[in-house]
């Protein structure tokens, strides 16, 4: 592929946004949030797919490996986020469930990311904003595709 001006600017774009989500940046502009920022990404990764959770779907959907997701998965389980299960189909293995408190944090962080998301797309007219969910989501998509090696 051609390095156009576009996807230079694409490039710089996610990097800023990469940036922008950082643990210290989040932590700033959070506040009163009660959650540790690095198990956000855990959350994230419960609450994402369809089948149940485990920590070696956790570890897929955050690009980490397994015994980094097993000491994240540790630690919102210890901070009272998520609960082990037994699953019913193979009693050897665990799935993952958020708890309540883990149900009210998650709201929390979902709240305040629409809110400053919502709030730098606040001036845009609404087909705008619509598009860009629309080309994000497709963008998303196919660099997630391309991980994957689909």
């Amino acid at each position: 592929m051609e390095d156009s001006q576009a996807v230079a600017a694409v490039e710089r774009a996610m990097v800023a946004i990469r940036r922008s989500q950082s643990r210290r940046a989040i932590q700033r502009v959070a506040g009163g949030t009660q959650i540790d920022p690095a198990l956000f990404g855990v959350i994230d990764a419960v609450e994402e797919g369809p089948e149940a959770p485990t920590v070696s779907s956790v570890a897929d959907r955050m690009g980490i490996d397994q015994p980094r997701a097993s000491r994240l998965v540790a630690r919102a389980v210890d901070a009272g986020l998520l609960r082990r299960v037994a699953d019913p189909e193979d009693g050897r293995r665990s799935t993952l469930e958020l708890t309540g408190l883990g149900v009210e944090q998650a709201d929390q962080v979902h709240r305040f990311r629409r809110e400053i998301f919502g709030t730098a797309m606040r001036d845009w007219p609404e087909h705008d904003q619509r598009e860009f969910a629309r080309l994000l989501g497709a963008f998303v998509g196919a660099l997630g595709r391309r991980y994957r090696g689909e």
